[in-house]
């Protein structure tokens, strides 16, 4: 009997450049591209990250949508020359973050501050009471008390002190690390 491997546990998350406002369409080309020419087995996700921003017009307040890393694209694939040939050829691309021109892989630590993929309760190693550090996000490089973790929903409650005072917040797990 053949063992089966998943092949997206050989995969690493690249970095692609675009053009200015071509972000999504080069994600949506990309997604086809694997379709139709059956890259299935090498190109596992393409992510554009957004953020939400609170916009203020006329004086109402509404939520928006905002490209995290304008001009950026991020792609889990398994690297060879035909899906780098085919990923660099999509309209839009001007090629891959690396050395040369080259795709460089990113490390699980950039994987996980960018927040490319959902981070486990026990991959964070942290306990309720334990202290620790936002590392994205509008309270970025604050420190606080875990309150409560949310394994299921990926979220943890924090305790900051602001202006003196206990102050709750929900984050995702990706958002913080151990103190």
């Amino acid at each position: 009997m053949e063992e089966v491997v998943d092949r997206s546990s050989l995969a690493s998350w690249y970095v692609i450049h675009t053009y200015s406002t071509y972000e999504v369409a080069v994600r949506d080309n990309i997604l086809k591209m694997v379709e139709n020419i059956g890259l299935q087995d090498y190109i596992f996700d393409v992510v554009v990250v957004f953020e939400e921003e609170i916009s203020e017009s006329k004086g109402k307040r509404k939520v928006v949508l905002k490209k995290k890393y304008p001009t950026y694209a991020f792609i889990k694939m398994i690297y060879t020359d035909h899906v780098y040939y085919n990923v660099t050829r999509i309209r839009g691309v001007t090629g891959f973050v690396g050395a040369g021109g080259r795709p460089e892989a990113l490390t699980p630590e950039e994987v996980r501050r960018i927040g490319l993929e959902k981070v486990k309760a026990e991959d964070l190693g942290i306990q309720i009471g334990d202290q620790v550090r936002i590392i994205n996000g509008a309270f970025e490089s604050y420190y606080g008390e875990v309150q409560e973790i949310n394994a299921e929903a990926g979220t943890l409650k924090v305790v900051l002190s602001m202006f003196g005072k206990p102050t709750p917040i929900e984050l995702e797990f990706n958002q913080v690390e151990k103190a």
